[in-house]
């Protein structure tokens, strides 16, 4: 039987990746829930995975902590699997407030959020993958568990266009309009059409193509794919299926439906407010609602209509919303998806909290009359409803947490690198050096005009965002090229830091949480640690074993941590990367292995769209 995912890479297993590729696979015929990888940074852990994949033949989730690790990823599986359908799922917002109520200062704050529309295009193309075809690999962020609409009416509401089927032209234009596709008269975006007389130009959300489609006595005739700017016609086709622009469709009776639903909630809480003598929030509560019911009635959509999401969608009170994890397959009762979560230790513990955070803003905006309290079902997946939605997993990290160590019915160790390089030695220097009158600032300058001479890169972490934009704009006024990256940046202006400082543009790069799991840097040859001893989330076992890690894609890879004490979790972190060291340089020396730096090609991370 010929294989679902085809995988392509010019190298094979090595290293401890046979092994590993071994035990994974067998835990997985086994029928083992939870495996970890315990994978040490630079030992490809990656590539392991994707020979996992290579052997499924079923759709596989990747979920990583943050967009940028999420980015990469979506980079290397792409480049993995070039013949599958490989995606991109992250939160689509560059900007976001979210909506909330201070009761202290009497302020509401309405969500404002600034959409990338490119995005959303990702977005799009990750659900019309998994609803029509097997071969998917979705990359997401941890946003993947929140409310996102369902994938039933997502799928029902997808128009299917033959070349040759009868078609009325108004009909058409009230089919695109009912899922929420624009009408225009000018150039053509995402998510709208236009017509002339009989001709139809369409473009999708999810792609960066128009199609056009053509009727001749009531039939369609002709069906293309055109060229944006020249009109030039590219492809003939003979179906075309085309997905709703949004992720939130219901049709005229479900709104209809809902607008009931809505009308009598919206009764019995303006009942509860009056009765508690709670006139203001009635009030409120009454002009808002009834505006979004006339919103539904006129054009079935409202601005924030995912707080309806429960009564549009038919579900019961406090039942589970359908994220991107409902648009993945089941069999004989069972998700039929392979889930690989990257850097475990982070992604586990914001699953487990995303819940509890939406629910604290949502529960005052309900109290105090600003929303309905059917908008606590627009939420977030609970842990344990998450744990219920996933198939087969995998966790991978060098620094496993203790769900992972609890859950998993098997943990594998990959500590061999490929490339035979070793764990770089640990230098441990004082914050303040009273003998040379040097702060750690002024020592890491004297390092890293050693690595800018030599054409090299560094990584300096600090504690908090503002002192890594402090010490950027320092460092700049001192003539070093330097750029710093942390959660404020946006997301493709992230991949653009990134991809600048592998190529050269600067030498420096300067963070604090962003800068330690799984990023792929092997031009990086030092790592510098600022105020390590200082004991917390930030500086703990894990935290450190991450951020030094950056430096051990490279031969001469360096660690520095500035403190003035050895720390529990210096010590701890120290002590584990020794060992790890020992084991390999034993490895080198039975097999007569030269470490050499790994290599990875500089490309772009996202496929982003040229207009």
């Amino acid at each position: 039987m010929e294989k679902l995912f085809k995988l392509k890479s010019d190298f094979l297993p090595a290293g401890d990746q046979p092994e590993a590729i071994k035990k994974l696979e067998t835990g997985l015929a086994s029928g083992f829930n939870y495996q970890t990888l315990l994978g040490v940074t630079g030992s490809g852990k990656t590539f392991t995975v994707a020979n996992i994949i290579a052997g499924q033949d079923k759709p596989v989730l990747v979920i990583a902590p943050n967009k940028a690790l999420a980015a990469q990823l979506y980079r290397e599986y792409k480049n993995f699997f070039p013949d599958n359908a490989v995606h991109y799922f992250v939160s689509y917002y560059d900007y976001y407030q979210p909506e909330a109520y201070l009761p202290i200062t009497d302020t509401y704050i309405d969500k404002e959020a600034m959409i990338n529309q490119e995005i959303d295009r990702l977005r799009h193309g990750a659900t019309s993958a998994l609803v029509s075809r097997r071969d998917v690999i979705i990359v997401a962020s941890v946003s993947c568990i929140y409310n996102l609409g369902v994938p039933s009416s997502y799928l029902e509401a997808s128009l299917v266009l033959e070349t040759g089927k009868p078609m009325v032209r108004t009909d058409l234009i009230k089919q695109l309009i009912k899922i929420q596709f624009e009408r225009v008269s000018g150039n053509v975006e995402r998510g709208q059409f236009r017509v002339r007389g009989d001709v139809f130009e369409i473009r999708p959300k999810s792609e960066n193509i128009v199609y056009r489609l053509e009727l001749k006595n009531q039939i369609i005739s002709e069906l293309t794919i055109i060229d944006n700017t020249t009109k030039n016609i590219l492809e003939n086709l003979e179906e075309i299926v085309i997905f709703p622009p949004k992720h939130f469709v219901s049709t005229g009776p479900q709104i209809e439906g809902a607008i009931k639903n809505i009308q009598t909630e919206l009764k019995d809480r303006l009942a509860y407010f009056k009765k508690e003598g709670l006139l203001l929030e009635a009030e409120r509560l009454e002009r808002r609602t009834k505006y979004d019911i006339e919103m539904l009635h006129s054009l079935g959509y409202c601005h924030g209509i995912e707080n309806y999401s429960r009564h549009l969608t038919g579900k019961l009170t406090g039942e589970a919303p359908d994220s991107l994890l409902a648009y993945f397959p089941w069999k004989d009762g069972k998700p039929d998806f392979l889930l690989v979560v990257d850097e475990s230790h982070i992604a586990i513990p914001q699953i487990r909290g995303m819940y509890n955070g939406d629910q604290a803003r949502k529960k005052t905006l309900t109290q105090y009359g600003w929303r309905l309290p059917s908008a606590l079902d627009n939420r977030p997946l609970k842990f344990n409803e998450f744990e219920a939605r996933i198939g087969q997993t995998i966790f991978t990290t060098a620094t496993p947490g203790d769900f992972e160590m609890k859950k998993s019915e098997q943990i594998v160790e990959q500590v061999i690198r490929p490339t035979g390089l070793i764990d770089p030695e640990i230098e441990i220097r004082p914050v303040f050096n009273k003998k040379t009158n040097y702060s750690q600032i002024n020592d890491v300058m004297e390092e890293i005009r050693e690595i800018a001479r030599l054409g090299e890169r560094a990584i300096i972490n600090t504690l908090t965002k503002k002192q890594a934009e402090d010490l950027n704009t320092y460092l700049n006024g001192q003539g070093f090229r330097s750029n710093y990256l942390h959660s404020g940046i946006k997301t493709f202006e992230r991949t653009e830091i990134l991809q600048a400082f592998r190529e050269g543009k600067f030498d420096v790069l300067i963070g604090v949480n962003l800068l330690r799991e799984g990023l792929d840097l092997p031009e990086v040859t030092l790592v510098a640690i600022l105020d390590a001893d200082r004991e917390g989330f930030l500086r703990s076992q894990t935290s450190l074993m991450q951020t030094m890690g950056r430096a051990a894609r490279n031969v001469k890879g360096k660690i520095i941590l500035y403190a003035d004490k050895k720390t529990d979790s210096m010590k701890r972190a120290i002590n584990e990367a020794e060992r790890r060291r020992q084991k390999q340089l034993k490895y080198n020396k039975e097999h007569n292995i030269t470490p050499i730096n790994i290599y990875k090609k500089i490309e772009g991370f996202l496929d982003v769209a040229e207009e």
